[in-house]
């Protein structure tokens, strides 16, 4: 939102007060407050009749400074806000007469009182950004209330990422970017998942602590500034500093809440009945069969959202014309093998049997008079949950655990985007802050009743919206995408933002969800679908299996879907790393290579994990031009080496694309590619690449619980290869990626193969001692 007309004039209708000299510095504990005055005070005079504006700096963890400023604190504040984490924090504070620090670990806040308004945040000596002259402001409007701003310093060749999941541009620099949870497909500005949260290639994140519309001017309207604004009294912020990017959102997720752990199914392929199709459990079995027979392996079968009978949503019963056995149907498919999603969203139609019983016990979210809300968009006549309601969130729990009794193992949860202004909630929370923060109450109760009963790291969602602390509750995907490159293009943007803004697991629908997908476009975008986190096919009004597009699509879907079982040691790892330390298993290359300037706008490509890159393919041609960092990479799939710190331009077919892997790598592959969920440190395969002298690759293989169950460490010194394990409880071996022979093994047996040499370990060998 924008107050000022040019650099000099405010905009008509606007009062804008600044902070413009310091009064008193006042500490109180861990925390200390600035009062400044808005006018220069020359006599005593001047102090009366005036503005005094404040700020308090402290900090709720190491490394992680908060910002709260006000004009009248007195306001009642109803709620709903972030569910925030604290940790016991050594904060340093220092005072004279020209102003104050406060430090939190290697962060600090420095406040010059000379100068009027200067204020600086460091880390270790570097300084990040800063709040100056005409930076924050108290702004009042006769006819939109009152406002409060802040202005931090943009520096030189300064990039700012994240805010959600955008499909806008991956750079945000010049953007206006309102915090607003709509549903407006992948093609605009608009966005199902606004998160208030920006981090910067100079090595820190900003995230600002309301739930309602936070409005962002980055570089938009003072060019050298990234400004933000909420309405009120007050304006809270936070500076998260950290050593490098992945320690910043490291930071950010330790305050916000980390990722939860998927299940390991439901990294395999998920296929659903498209939106609008025709389907009964004949269709369903036709379709699983018919993967089962070109073995193409598939591991969930999803039920959109005609399961229930059309004008019923969500009544959770199934369309007993189209199933009048759902028990029986669902018995029979997980006996294939499969594990059971459900569409489900936050609305009760007014057809729905469930509408008078939550009318009538207060369930639903209700207008000023008393009465249900309702409209007609999406549902004729439907009604929200009131999830500030505990009787109804019980409510609608108990009716998705009669699903999971079923057989149902996750929810697709839909929607939560369209919530009204002009509602009254059970709890009085205020329903502009309820508009982004009810996606996290609807999308924690289905995520809570899941894992309630199927137990901790076994829930998962397929969810669409989200606002701060949403990562929690995985998986979430792309929304409505349509079927074509530039569609494919903006679903990796919209994809990179999310996970520079704390969410660790991502997808998309494969193909692009309306019309129908040219087969190109189909078998290019499988490619990228089985290299991201979790792989969907699904779309609007026809089907998705690939033999409807061409018996190369079949080949493909094949392929790919082979090649993520099979490096599935490698990725549930990264998974166990993302639900750690908050991480994105699908990384900007800003985030892995932060000093590399090339990388810093890179939003074409993406590393999969620490070791991955993935190049997607955009057109029909096959051409695919990317950056490769410095060093030897080595394409996965074709075994040929590039050498990097340079673009590289390449021609592909469908059966390949440019899957780079890292110098110094060793890749974990499991010995299974049918399913997703099995042994992974049985019989696994570690494979090096370009292991450079005098450096050390290592490889951590987790079962299905999170636990380290081995740990391989390979050490190069001139022609010897030193290769340890940790944990070697089941046979593994060792893959020379690249090498056609070596001269000696102690520690176990050599055969030649396709990719080169195999050295297997010894029974119950811990240690290879490899000549190369």
């Amino acid at each position: 939102m924008k107050f000022t007309d040019g650099y000099w004039q405010i905009r008509d209708g606007y009062h804008v007060q600044n902070p413009a000299d310091i009064r008193d510095i006042v500490q109180k504990g861990d925390s200390f407050t600035v009062y400044a005055a808005t006018k220069r005070i020359e006599r005593k005079g001047d102090t009366l009749n005036g503005t005094l504006l404040k700020a308090t700096y402290s900090s709720p963890m190491p490394d992680v400074i908060r910002v709260q400023l006000n004009h009248h604190k007195g306001k009642v504040n109803p709620g709903p806000e972030f569910e925030l984490n604290t940790l016991n924090t050594d904060v340093q504070i220092a005072q004279d007469e020209n102003g104050a620090e406060l430090k939190s670990g290697n962060l600090r806040v420095t406040v010059n009182k000379t100068k009027g308004w200067d204020i600086g945040f460091h880390y270790n000596e570097k300084r990040l950004t800063g709040s100056g002259w005409r930076g924050p402001a108290y702004i009042e409007s006769a006819s939109e209330g009152t406002f409060f701003r802040e202005q931090l310093e943009l520096g030189v060749g300064e990039y700012v990422y994240g805010l959600g999941e955008r499909f806008t541009p991956f750079v945000k620099n010049g953007q206006v970017v309102d915090i607003w949870n709509e549903d407006g497909g992948t093609s605009s500005e608009q966005a199902y998942k606004n998160i208030p949260f920006y981090l910067s290639n100079r090595g820190y994140g900003v995230f600002v602590n309301h739930p309602e519309k936070v409005s962002y001017e980055i570089a938009s309207e003072n060019v050298s500034k990234v400004q933000f604004s909420v309405q009120g009294e007050t304006l809270e912020y936070f500076i998260i500093g950290g050593a490098n990017p992945k320690e910043v959102l490291d930071n950010y997720t330790k305050l916000t809440g980390k990722p939860a752990l998927p299940p390991a199914w439901t990294f395999g392929l998920w296929l659903t009945t498209s939106f609008t199709t025709d389907y009964d459990e004949a269709t369903v079995n036709h379709f699983v069969d018919g993967m089962a027979e070109r073995d193409l392996p598939l591991s969930v079968f999803h039920f959109d959202c005609f399961w229930m009978k059309e004008y019923q949503w969500c009544d959770f019963e199934w369309d007993k014309n189209m199933f009048p056995d759902p028990e029986g149907m669902l018995r029979r498919l997980k006996d294939k093998g499969l594990k059971i999603c459900a569409w489900i969203n936050p609305y009760i139609a007014e057809k729905s049997i469930l509408f008078d019983e939550g009318m009538e016990k207060g369930y639903l979210v209700k207008t000023a008079d008393g009465s249900v809300w309702q409209w007609d968009k999406w549902q004729a006549g439907m009604g929200l949950v009131d999830f500030t309601n505990p009787e109804a969130t019980s409510w609608y729990k108990d009716k998705l655990k009669g699903l999971i009794d079923q057989g149902v193992d996750c929810f697709k949860t839909d929607f939560g985007e369209r919530i009204p202004t002009d509602v009254v909630y059970y709890d009085g929370s205020d329903p502009v802050k309820m508009h982004n923060y009810y996606t996290f109450l609807y999308n924690k109760a289905v995520f809570d009743v899941l894992e309630e009963n199927l137990g901790k790291n076994e829930a998962a969602l397929f969810a669409r919206s989200a606002t701060v602390g949403g990562q929690q509750f995985p998986v979430h995907w792309g929304g409505d995408c349509s079927s074509n490159y530039s569609s494919m293009a903006e679903s990796l943007r919209g994809g990179l933002s999310l996970g520079l803004s704390g969410f660790g697991f991502w997808s998309h629908d494969i193909s692009g969800f309306e019309a129908t997908a040219e087969p190109d476009v189909y078998k290019r975008w499988v490619q990228f679908g089985l290299l991201s986190s979790h792989s969907r096919l699904h779309g609007n009004e026809s089907y998705r299996v690939p033999w409807l597009f061409d018996e190369e699509a079949v080949d493909v879907v094949r392929d790919f879907t082979k090649l993520k079982l099979s490096l599935m040691p490698y990725l549930f790892n990264s998974a166990v790393e993302s639900s750690v330390q908050g991480l994105p298993m699908m990384r900007a290359m800003v985030l892995e290579y932060p000093d590399d300037p090339t990388c810093a706008t890179l939003d074409l490509q993406y590393m999969f994990g620490d070791s991955i890159l993935v190049a997607p393919i955009f057109n029909k041609e096959g051409n695919v031009r990317y950056y490769l960092p410095e060093g030897t990479w080595t394409n996965y799939l074709t075994g040929v080496k590039v050498q990097g710190g340079c673009w590289i331009s390449e021609n592909h077919d469908f059966k390949t694309l440019p899957m780079m892997i890292r110098p110094n790598s060793l890749i974990a592959v499991g010995a299974i590619d049918s399913k997703p969920d099995y042994d992974f440190a049985d019989n696994v395969s570690l494979h090096l690449f370009e292991l450079a002298d005098g450096q050390t690759a290592q490889a951590v293989v987790v079962n299905q619980s999170a636990e380290r169950e081995l740990q391989v460490t390979a050490t190069r010194n001139g022609s010897k290869l030193e290769v340890r394990a940790e944990g070697a409880g089941k046979p593994w071996k060792i893959v020379l990626r690249g090498i056609d022979s070596v001269s000696n093994v102690d520690g176990g047996s050599q055969e030649a193969g396709e990719q080169g040499i195999i050295v297997t370990a010894s029974a119950g060998a811990s240690q290879l001692t490899i000549e190369l």
